[in-house]
């Protein structure tokens, strides 16, 4: 089975730029995107082909979202909010009959509108899979004039209290899952690059946003050999990257100055079913689909 995450910087753009491309030459079981950015009556249906779709678009103008495809129809859908769509191969997207069998962490309730997790259980196997788009936040640490500084701060305080939440409801959604004898894989962007191996210019950039080590700390606090494996780090233990993240900006592209944010975490019995993976960089900054590379590994299942 194969399985893919993307963050595609909005779906009309990755259109233009080529991800049903992309999608017809790899041919993914499953696809969850991230930062779809479009409002239902938009989305370029055709980017969907034969998947059976799932959305939260939430409910901030031309930002989040987050989506997952799948070959079959699901089995349920779990959204935080009331604005989840589903629609099968050729149908419109229309409100889902979302289950609601969780509790949602009380640090999250503010992002329940902002189109920023969605699971699935899977109809033919036994796994429910998530698509999460974690608030990039900032630092409170670098140098900046004073009104800078605070809404630095107000942005930073927002993601540790994601962190804090959605920390809990990883483990509740892993646990319940496992009560209905499912395996759990959670993808995505977190916006935090883990270790050194992470990020290429590790050194300087550990006052950033996405390499602080309190970001870094509650990366550690949500994997183990017990609970959450980070699959493409159990697959290339300690290869430099690979990378997801680029910077328009310069030749970080070219140069390979990348960051890893982007992440499959899986239970350990799915963990230990990855064969390979890697993320799809494209061959030259002009093919570039967003400023993330999908992130692809092959389960043997």
């Amino acid at each position: 089975m194969r399985i893919a995450t993307h963050n595609v910087n909005g779906i009309r753009a990755a259109h233009r730029r080529g991800i049903v491309g992309w999608r017809d030459e790899r041919q993914p079981d499953v696809i969850a995107l991230q930062e779809v950015r479009c409002p239902a009556d938009q989305l370029p249906l055709e980017v969907f082909g034969d998947y059976h779709v799932a959305y939260d678009p939430g409910t901030l103008a031309g930002r989040n979202g987050v989506a997952l495809l799948t070959r079959e129809p699901v089995a349920a859908v779990r959204a935080w909010g009331t604005h989840a769509l589903t629609w099968a191969p050729g149908g419109e997207p229309t409100p889902a009959a979302v289950t609601t069998d969780f509790t949602l962490a009380r640090q999250l309730r503010g992002f329940v509108a902002e189109g920023r997790y969605l699971e699935v259980d899977l109809l033919s196997n036994p796994i429910t899979i998530a698509s999460v788009y974690i608030p990039k936040g900032d630092s409170p640490v670098a140098p900046r004039d004073t009104a800078t500084a605070r809404d630095a701060q107000l942005r930073y305080e927002r993601k540790m209290a994601f962190l804090a939440g959605f920390a809990l409801q990883l483990k509740r959604a892993r646990l319940a899952a496992a009560a209905r004898g499912r395996e759990f894989l959670v993808m995505g962007d977190f916006n935090i690059a883990h270790t050194r191996y992470d990020v290429r210019n590790w050194r300087g950039n550990q006052k950033s946003a996405g390499f602080l080590p309190e970001e870094r700390e509650w990366f550690s606090s949500v994997i183990s050999p017990r609970t959450l494996v980070d699959v493409m780090r159990r697959l290339h233990p300690e290869a430099e990257g690979p990378y997801s993240w680029w910077s328009w900006r310069g030749r970080a592209f070219d140069s390979d100055t990348g960051w890893r944010i982007d992440y499959q975490l899986a239970t350990p019995r799915l963990a230990k079913l990855a064969v390979t993976g890697g993320t799809d960089k494209e061959s030259s900054y002009e093919a570039r689909i967003s400023d993330h590379a999908p992130v692809v590994v092959d389960y043997q299942i």
